[in-house]
């Protein structure tokens, strides 16, 4: 197969993202939460670059910004997000986007580019582009708020002057697919010293709160064969946990305990409550049933101690897998680009394409993440990486267009 001798403009990109860099530095890195004056400084930016590119750029009513080419004929949607983690890394969804723009400039047609609002999840979970595929709500926009601030997504829109805007939807039929560029945020492609990543599948996340009850007394007068200690009950489960899991799971499944509160949290007070949050992550369906059965069970386990516990479950994302015609036009644009430097790979995290994938063929490239750190300032990867793979995506898009 004759790939397309597309070439993009390495110096150009790397300008971008170094510009997209200034909106709310932090250290090496970024802090520009979602809906912030930052942020949507940062969005008015990319409609700039966006006009300049050719494409007509619009803001929506949840601040998703997408640049639409004009023209017939078969087009791609390029993307990611632009907020971030707090204090967070600068590449992290930027990256995605930038390569959408100098795609869709080296290309000259067919591209439309787009930065999703809110996947950093400050709001709710994945709001731009479920509200794309028509699965948020205004019911789920109301129910929306500020994780760190407890400001309503209602509130925050307005502050924005998103208010009222209306919501860009899926148009069945204007495009091919959807294709999203990520720093890969682990050290496998590092480690293996490879340069490319062909995502195969976007794992599920499935979290929990678990809250367990006891009873608070004097830490120093109440003796210890008669305290309900909910502190203890929750390191006893969490240690439970870390020893069953690895006997069950898959090769790729990871577990995190996020956060332990004790309540009241006191050096002098036995825990009467304590409340763990808890997610399991794997792309296969049946892993992810298997771990939910296996930790209903250690949970049952725990109610036969002196406190009580209560599995909750907060959110379960399916599984999602990378269109395979796109997999084999990224993996071929790789060889050309990056020979024997590529490998097919899941998904550990989340990603808007886990949504597009609902409502059209969709697809995902890694590239190396230095050190595999990621969410955190110290967020890198080499300029050359960065190039690379933004030739690798142009020119698996050209062929996807049918472009020579």
């Amino acid at each position: 197969m004759s790939l397309s001798n597309v070439s993009i403009d390495g110096k150009r990109l790397l300008a971008d993202l170094y510009k997209l860099r200034t909106f709310g530095t932090y250290k090496t890195g970024v802090h520009r939460p979602t809906y912030s004056e930052v942020d949507m400084a940062s969005r008015e930016w990319i409609c700039d670059q966006m006009r300049a590119a050719g494409l007509t750029p619009e803001i929506d009513g949840v601040g998703n910004v997408i640049g639409r080419g004009e023209g017939d004929g078969p087009r791609v949607l390029l993307g990611s997000h632009t907020e971030t983690q707090p204090h967070a890394g600068w590449l992290d969804g930027a990256l995605g986007v930038m390569y959408g723009l100098e795609v869709a400039r080296a290309l000259g047609r067919g591209v439309d580019v787009v930065s999703w609002a809110d996947e950093e999840g400050h709001y709710s979970s994945f709001p731009g582009s479920r509200s794309y595929v028509g699965l948020f709500s205004e019911a789920d926009i109301d129910a929306g708020a500020n994780k760190y601030t407890g400001m309503s997504m209602r509130e925050a829109l307005a502050a924005a002057g998103l208010a009222g805007r209306p919501r860009i939807a899926h148009q069945p039929g204007r495009y091919r697919g959807y294709l999203e560029a990520h720093i890969e945020q682990g050290d496998t492609l590092e480690s293996c010293d490879q340069k490319i990543g062909v995502v195969t599948s976007i794992v599920g996340i499935w979290a929990y709160r678990i809250v367990f009850t006891g009873v608070q007394n004097h830490a120093g007068t109440t003796r210890m064969a008669i305290r309900k200690d909910a502190g203890l009950a929750a390191a006893k489960l969490i240690t439970a946990i870390d020893a069953r899991f690895p006997t069950i799971c898959g090769p790729r499944t990871v577990w995190t305990v996020g956060r332990i509160t004790l309540d009241p949290g006191a050096g002098s007070i036995i825990p009467g409550g304590a409340e763990v949050v808890f997610q399991f992550r794997d792309a296969d369906p049946d892993m992810l049933l298997k771990l939910q059965a296996t930790l209903e069970t250690l949970v049952a386990e725990a109610n036969q101690g002196p406190c009580t516990a209560e599995l909750i479950n907060v959110s379960r994302s399916i599984p999602s897998i990378m269109d395979a015609s796109f997999q084999n036009a990224l993996e071929r644009a790789a060889e050309r680009h990056a020979p024997g430097l590529h490998q097919r790979m899941p998904s550990g995290a989340g990603h808007d394409a886990q949504w597009l994938a609902r409502v059209m063929p969709s697809a995902m490239l890694f590239i190396p993440s230095i050190g595999g750190i990621s969410h955190h300032w110290s967020e890198n990867t080499d300029d050359a990486d960065i190039v690379l793979g933004c030739q690798v995506m142009a020119t698996a898009v050209a062929e996807i267009l049918g472009q020579s």
